[in-house]
């Protein structure tokens, strides 16, 4: 007798079209489940690496997640300022490297404006240790050149279309915007755009950079929230105040060595001021993504259900040709075939058509990875891995193989109890 596998390829190729379209079938819902896996893992590793580089993050005392999620995702206020001569004494300790203040409260159109020191660009760090990068301009300048100067996130400079030069008014408040409260505008005192970042997929994206200095020198005339009756200061007379911070929202930190962050840490809780918190920038970003971590397993859920709609279609191919393989399965068996061999050739042409799907898939994904990473890179931030497959997804692709042959076994068990005359019969 021929070998069993080469049966199949000769059963295959006699049913070209239908086997073509099987595969392609399997091979889309196979592609589909990769890269549902390979984005959600690409994502998590993203996620996670909002802020890379910052060994501590320092606020008021709070929960560690709404502390990550109001200083470093600019989500929510946070339930008290911290004063600047705390962030001073941080900022003292010896194992302090360097200090890149926060703060937060004002509004543009719907987005964070977010104070801080020229070394927010010099020391923060997202994916790889990636610094951030300018499209167009430069970072503002430090007193008192910069005074009114402010950086764009890619996306607010995509959304309104604005550029470097331009003037723009922000708003008292972090709730403004479209759909928001209105606030009272700082419009006697505009901020040139000297500055717009490249996309990098995190938070900063979304937000307007400007200095400490600037956000004081809006509020010179205002007192509790509100403008003082009566007082109105040009902008040509503000620096000659003080403009000094006097409190800010957070601080991000990075030391001089990471042994050193456990002891950091514990005096910065312990601080006798007032009452703080340092969290760890990386464990908090995996417990806030554990939290928000369904959404993930239910694409792969639907995933897989999609894959088993793809085995089910190869399934009804290989039983709707069986009725008109009675012939061939009973020659067969005239010529010598045993039942258990007609029952491996059904399994064999099952394996074989899910294991050309396994490797069209896998073409698939790489060809359409290589066309959407430059993309996704740069229109959110997105870094697309097209490395080999982890070990994780070789454990589907053997979890698809293994279905495959599972469901292979409906059509050979079929074949299997279809009898020698039962072929042979001329059936009018």
């Amino acid at each position: 007798m021929t070998p069993v596998w080469h049966l199949s390829l000769a059963s295959i190729a006699n049913r070209r079209l239908a086997v073509m379209l099987t595969v392609l079938a399997v091979a889309l819902s196979v592609a589909l489940l990769l890269g549902v896996e390979r984005v959600r893992n690409d994502a998590r590793a993203g996620f996670a690496q909002t802020l890379s580089g910052t060994d501590l993050v320092v606020g008021a005392r709070t929960g560690a997640v709404q502390l990550l999620l109001y200083s470093v995702f600019h989500i929510g206020d946070a339930t008290n300022n911290v004063s600047w001569a705390s962030i001073e004494e941080v900022a003292a300790l010896p194992q302090v490297a360097w200090l890149v203040p926060i703060a937060l409260g004002d509004s543009h159109r719907g987005h964070r404006v977010v104070g801080t020191t020229t070394a927010f660009f010099e020391h923060y760090r997202y994916g790889d240790r990636r610094a951030l990068r300018f499209t167009a301009g430069r970072a503002f300048a430090g007193m008192p050149e910069g005074l009114f100067e402010v950086v764009l996130g890619a996306e607010v400079a995509a959304r309104f279309g604005y550029r470097v030069g331009e003037r723009i008014v922000l708003s008292h408040g972090s709730a403004g915007g479209a759909g928001g409260p209105a606030f009272t505008e700082h419009g006697d005192r505009p901020f040139t755009v000297v500055g717009v970042l490249a996309r990098s997929g995190t938070p900063v994206d979304r937000a307007l950079l400007v200095g400490l200095e600037g956000l004081e020198a809006i509020h010179v005339d205002w007192q509790g929230g509100a403008p003082i009756p009566g007082v109105k200061i040009g902008p040509e007379h503000v620096r000659k105040f003080d403009l000094a911070p006097k409190s800010v929202t957070a601080a991000l930190l990075g030391l001089d060595s990471r042994s050193a962050v456990f002891r950091v840490q514990r005096r910065i809780n312990a601080h006798p001021g007032e009452p703080l918190s340092a969290i760890l920038p990386g464990a908090t970003l995996q417990e806030l993504w554990s939290l928000v971590g369904m959404v993930e397993k239910a694409l792969l859920a639907v995933s897989a259900l999609v894959v088993m709609v793809g085995l089910a279609g190869l399934v009804a191919v290989v039983v709707a040709s069986l009725g008109e393989r009675r012939r061939e399965l009973a020659i067969l068996r005239a010529l010598g075939a045993g039942p258990g061999q007609v029952f491996a050739l059904l399994a064999v042409e099952s394996l074989l058509l899910a294991l050309a799907g396994c490797v069209l898939g896998l073409a698939l994904l790489y060809g359409a990875g290589a066309l959407a990473a430059p993309w996704l890179s740069a229109r959110h931030g997105l870094q697309l891995s097209l490395g080999l497959p982890s070990a994780g997804e070789w454990g589907l692709l053997a979890a698809v193989l293994g279905a495959s042959l599972l469901a292979s076994l409906v059509p050979a068990l079929r074949a299997y109890r279809y009898s020698l005359a039962d072929g042979m019969t001329i059936r009018i």
